[in-house]
């Protein structure tokens, strides 16, 4: 009951068969009720606290690339903006909660959100579908969720490091988790010398946060608990820009802070056929750009907010089928130094009919949103498991999803009020084998997009979509499809002794109809993506040894496929030692082959680092 209650307190708990370390784990991110993993037929891939601790420090980039199909774009070195994409998504069609709270930037013009604002610390998991799911999830959600839930702890847990460039990481964590009642609170710092984010540059650009969060639950009456949490960032990054006299990308006084804060406050009750979950949940985001060079006060900034009111639940009918439900209202508004405060209003109903028993699981839902600025969407979704045999099971999935534009998109000064959310569907289907010490699992998908957003240049044109827009404007003007294979495998030779290998292969292309680059790849999405992990836990003292391999292919910077991204191998050895049953001395090198390899044209990439930490536990 416990890893029920986890999963389903957070909304958002996954597992994948090749981390996974039961079966039976929970999951509510399928569907937005607790079931069990394999009774669903959707990729889905979770990284627990331990994944997080072996693979040490706290740039959350490194664990995420444990992840078969994602990849990362940063702009110059940790904390500096960080985009993740699903499959050859964009990083802003990836819906991201903490603690079931969507955390996207409702001020930023995609609305996604910068992985560089976020450490593991305080996390427990990370759990990631892979695919459209918008039937459960709503707008956003075209290339997949990432769902992060933090930890319910029961005592107090604290570490600390240090290493290359200045940088400094320390966390504490303490709680009291009782049948009843629990609460949990976590803190920390983080900061770092960095590198220049302009290629060019030498002056070193650093980032600093610190950030705080809390959790509890609380047992009202049999079967009913309030539970609530909350989480608060604030970091400081510096930036580099386009200094007179010749405004080319490079060293600039310039810095950017961002303020988060979300929370959720709510009520689930767990009966023998009814099981419901409802609470109020808010997003803030505060970003102020500065430059030093003209004053202390912001040169600009943006703010956006979202509240939301949700009711997700299932109902259990006879002969193994059971109902997922829910409907939610969300509230959302965004102003900055230039635009005036804007507003929108979108409400949603869902529900998901399966069928779930050892052998076969089936579902298939539909979900309708009705938005206050575009109108109104309609999704729908299925996916399904058999098992084939004691060890292999087959799973398939079809997925719909849709992103509504965003505020920026529809309202500021170079928005359009007649734009049309994006739309996507995907299919995937896979085989998993799990026998003893070897576990596999392999995957083919396609995710068709139409109606893809993109800014307008009205250079030169001062008719149809340009009147009135001398700079240009938004416009829904593209088509791409991303088809690929994904395959994983874990070998367990012995309990002491961990092999892994993720591949990924991603085509991911341009499809408009009559543009100019119909046929070419979308930019920033390497094809071949192949992590390589070892884990041996030796005979002296526990003292345990491992090393991490990412090897991406080259890409594309830019839509015209005319400006190349470098490829290759980027390694990471590490260690720890167990100094006492509750304390642990740990370390590592990352890039030791000191080869930068940027994600973005004209930033920098971090080379060689070595750090070293101590984590306490009691």
């Amino acid at each position: 009951m416990k890893n029920l209650y986890l999963a389903a307190a957070a909304s958002c708990a996954l597992a994948t068969p090749a981390l996974a370390q039961q079966a039976d784990q929970i999951t509510v991110v399928a569907t937005g009720s607790p079931q069990r993993i394999d009774q669903t037929g959707q990729p889905i891939t979770v990284l627990t606290a331990a994944d997080l601790a072996r693979l040490q420090g706290p740039d959350i980039t490194r664990a995420l690339e444990q992840v078969p199909g994602l990849t990362i774009s940063r702009n110059g070195g940790p904390g500096a903006f960080t985009g993740v994409r699903l499959r050859g998504s964009d990083s802003e069609q990836v819906l991201v909660l903490i603690d079931g709270v969507r955390v996207e930037d409702v001020a930023a013009p995609g609305a996604g959100f910068d992985f560089g604002t976020l450490t593991t610390g305080g996390i427990e998991r990370i759990d990631v579908l892979r695919g459209s799911n918008s039937v459960t999830w709503g707008s956003a959600a075209l290339g997949g969720v990432i769902a992060i839930q933090t930890r319910e702890l029961n005592g107090l847990e604290a570490s600390a490091e240090g290493g290359s460039r200045g940088s400094f990481a320390g966390e504490a964590a303490a709680g009291l988790a009782r049948e009843k009642y629990a609460l949990s609170l976590t803190g920390g710092y983080t900061t770092t010398d960095g590198v220049s984010a302009a290629a060019v540059g030498t002056e070193a650009d650093g980032a600093r946060q610190w950030h705080f969060g809390g959790k509890a639950r609380l047992d009202l009456a049999p079967g009913l608990s309030f539970v609530a949490n909350a989480r608060y960032a604030d970091t400081r990054t510096d930036i580099d820009g386009y200094p007179a006299p010749n405004y080319t990308f490079a060293d600039t006084p310039e810095y950017q802070t961002t303020r988060q804060a979300s929370g959720r406050a709510g009520l689930r009750y767990e009966g023998a056929w009814l099981t419901l979950n409802t609470g109020f949940a808010l997003s803030d985001t505060k970003r102020d750009y500065y430059d030093p060079t003209f004053g202390t006060a912001p040169s600009y900034g943006y703010r956006g907010r979202s509240h939301r009111a949700d009711l997700t639940g299932r109902a259990k009918l006879p002969a193994n089928f059971a109902l997922d439900f829910g409907a939610d209202s969300e509230w959302t508004r965004y102003s900055g130094t230039f635009d005036a405060r804007q507003t929108a209003r979108q409400t949603s109903g869902h529900m998901m009919l399966g069928w779930y028993t050892d052998a076969i699981s089936l579902a298939a839902g539909l979900r309708y949103d009705d938005h206050n600025r575009f109108g109104n969407a309609t999704t729908l979704g299925a996916n399904g498991t058999v098992r084939l045999a004691q060890n292999l099971r087959l799973r398939a999935s079809y997925g719909e999803g849709f992103k509504a534009p965003t505020l920026y998109q529809l309202l500021s000064d170079y928005g359009n009020a007649a734009l049309r959310p994006e739309r996507s569907r995907s299919y995937d289907a896979g085989l998993e084998y799990k026998s003893g010490p070897v576990t596999a699992a392999v995957t083919v998908y396609r995710r068709d997009s139409r109606n893809l957003i993109a800014f307008v240049s009205c250079f030169g044109q001062t008719t149809a979509i340009c009147t009135n827009r001398p700079f240009g404007t938004y416009d829904n003007v593209g088509k791409a499809r991303a088809e690929g294979a994904e395959a994983e495998l874990t070998l367990r030779p012995t309990a002491k002794f961990t092999l892994r290998s993720l591949y990924s292969y991603t085509k991911a292309r341009n499809l408009t109809p009559g543009n100019a680059q119909f046929g070419n790849d979308l930019a920033r999405r390497p094809r071949h993506a192949l992590t390589l992990s070892g884990d041996w836990e030796t005979p002296l003292a526990g003292f345990a040894l491992g090393a991490d391999l990412r090897l991406i292919s080259q890409s594309f910077d830019n839509a015209s496929n005319t400006v190349r991204l470098p490829g290759g191998p980027v390694a990471t050895l590490r260690a720890s030692l167990p100094l006492h049953d509750r304390v642990t001395l740990y370390a590592r090198v990352e890039n030791v082959f000191d080869n930068r390899l940027p994600t973005a044209a004209g930033y920098s990439a971090v080379g060689r680092g070595a750090f070293a930490g101590l984590r306490v536990r009691y």
